[in-house]
């Protein structure tokens, strides 16, 4: 049997754009006369689309974008697509639709799978907009084999009472496919793999012990690409067989008559990371229209990372660093910066602080321009130009903050903590000095082929926001760093989480990375005791 494999990156909502890319890769696999072409889940609307189900013009789109995205298909090889309808039961304001993989096949379209495990945890309430399939549908016929269908909860969840793919395997499944918009971790790729084997040998009721028992194929189809804080790793497998990249759209036929390992050697660590955040800020921008990008480049470790990731992400050309040193700014950070955007061939614009700094002053008065306040509002000030070339350009603004800083509430709201998006929102300090690392390890980096790129200046320094005098941060990063990531994995607050929560809701989108990021995934009250 031959099957294709489209890892195909989706923008939710964008209904005409993902039926033509359905197609289109269809078509570009029509030559080699797949017997079934296998989409992600949800691949018409997008995932996750979140509450524009509740709208019911949406709901309606997509139906029709649904079937007509059959009937286009006519005449190519069937498709296995991943959409939604309403159910057959309702309940009160509740949108009540059908998570659905449809078979696609002569310009008709039967219903192959719905839904049964609809997860609750992290990043996913799909039991906010989606009702469970009561029962697992019989496979389909393709080819001559009956194929069971599973969608990607229902083969993780084996502690669940359900077992879709043992019921499969009951009805006479000969092998499994499984569609899947199952977003990125650190070491998610590897990890899927590895507890897919690890529950072959450890789960004979599962449905992957079914399928290795009878040497029946189990393909996971993934889906890839950012959108808003997720990002989607593709990293689609056959269990025992080939592997799809990572980070990256392919569309793959493959003979699941033949044991080929093609693609098993990946990226891994802070490459992945990389590549994982490039992908993100790429399509957030992309994805939103958004042209041209800012960064406060101080000449610190986080903004110069983050620099490098934006030119990867976005093409050096649609990037500008913009220094704006104090009175107390070590002229080397200045000049690093200048260095570093010169490295990486960005735009680069310096504005002195003193004037606007000064006039603050005046304006507040003595006791409001000591200590903390003092420090506070230089960090808006440095906020007020960037946003003025964020508006004049129609751009926008990239936040240097990391986790721990995030978590410890050491930022300043309305200041370092604007923009739009947090490439480092989800790593530690000891996290970007580690990625900074790999950066200037001699590794090229992606379409910038620059090594050493980071000036040994911003390596080296001990970090510092520079607000006043002979300033350091007062952290033993290295101590306090994996401290606070263990309050935030494991769901609990010290009194710096406690106090700083109002913040961390006023952020900007964090990129997510690891398994407990901010923002969707942890929704801490602010007012608690």
């Amino acid at each position: 049997m031959k099957l294709a494999i489209a890892q195909i990156n989706t923008t939710v909502g964008d209904l005409e754009g993902n039926v033509n890319r359905i197609l289109s890769a269809a078509k570009e696999v029509a030559p080699q006369k797949p017997d079934l072409i296998v989409f992600p889940e949800l691949t018409v609307c997008g995932y996750p689309p979140r509450d524009i189900l509740y709208d019911a013009s949406f709901v309606e789109a997509v139906q029709l974008a649904t079937k007509d995205l059959a009937k286009q298909a006519k005449g190519l090889s069937p498709l296995l697509v991943g959409s939604f309808a309403p159910a057959d039961q309702k309940m009160y304001q509740h949108p009540s639709l059908n998570n659905i993989a449809y078979l696609m096949h002569n310009g008709e379209m039967k219903v192959a799978q719905i839904k049964q495990l609809l997860p609750v945890y992290d990043v996913f309430y799909e039991p906010r907009w989606f009702l469970p399939g009561i029962k697992t549908l019989p496979p389909i016929n393709i080819a001559g084999k009956k194929v069971g269908v599973i969608i990607c909860e229902d083969m993780w969840d084996e502690e669940y009472p359900i077992h879709p793919g043992a019921d499969l395997k009951a009805m006479g499944a000969e092998m499994l496919i499984c569609i899947s918009a199952s977003p990125y971790r650190r070491g998610g790729g590897e990890g899927r793999l590895c507890h897919a084997k690890r529950q072959v040998e450890t789960r004979p009721s599962s449905a992957l012990r079914s399928a290795q028992d009878d040497k029946m194929p189990l393909v996971f189809v993934n889906l890839v690409g950012g959108n808003d804080e997720l990002i989607f790793d593709g990293g689609s497998f056959v269990v025992g067989g080939e592997r799809l990249k990572m980070f990256e759209e392919e569309v793959r036929v493959i003979d699941l008559n033949t044991k080929d390992t093609k693609g098993t050697k990946e990226i891994e660590g802070e490459g992945e990371i990389f590549k994982a955040l490039v992908l993100g800020l790429r399509d957030f921008a992309d994805k939103n229209n958004l042209k041209h990008a800012f960064v406060g480049l101080s000449g610190g470790i986080d903004s110069s990372v983050v620099a490098v990731i934006a030119a990867e992400a976005l093409g050096r050309e649609r990037v500008t660093g913009v220094a704006i040193p104090s009175r107390f700014t070590d002229v080397r950070s200045t000049e690093s910066a200048r260095e570093l955007a010169s490295r990486l061939g960005i735009g680069f614009e310096v504005v002195e602080l003193e004037t606007m700094h000064k006039a603050a002053e005046q304006a507040v008065g003595p006791k409001r321009s000591e200590g903390v306040g003092g420090e506070n509002i230089q960090a808006r000030l440095r906020m007020i130009v960037l946003m003025s070339f964020v508006n004049q350009r129609r751009g926008f603004l990239i936040n240097t903050s990391n986790k721990t800083e995030l978590t410890l509430g050491y930022s300043t709201l309305y200041g370092d903590m604007a923009g739009a998006i947090s490439p480092l929102g989800d790593l530690t300090k000891p996290d970007v000095y580690a990625l900074a690392r790999w950066i200037n390890s001699g590794l090229k980096v992606g379409k910038l082929q620059v090594e050493g790129v980071i000036p040994p200046f911003v390596m080296e320094r001990k970090p510092s926001a520079e607000l006043r005098e002979n300033q350091v941060d007062p952290f033993d990063y290295e101590k306090i760093s994996p401290e606070a990531e263990a309050l935030v994995r494991n769901n609990q607050s010290n009194a710096a989480m406690r106090t700083s929560e109002h913040k961390r809701w006023q952020m900007g989108l964090v990129l997510k990375v690891s398994g407990k990021s901010f923002g969707r995934g942890r929704l801490m009250p602010i007012t608690r005791k």
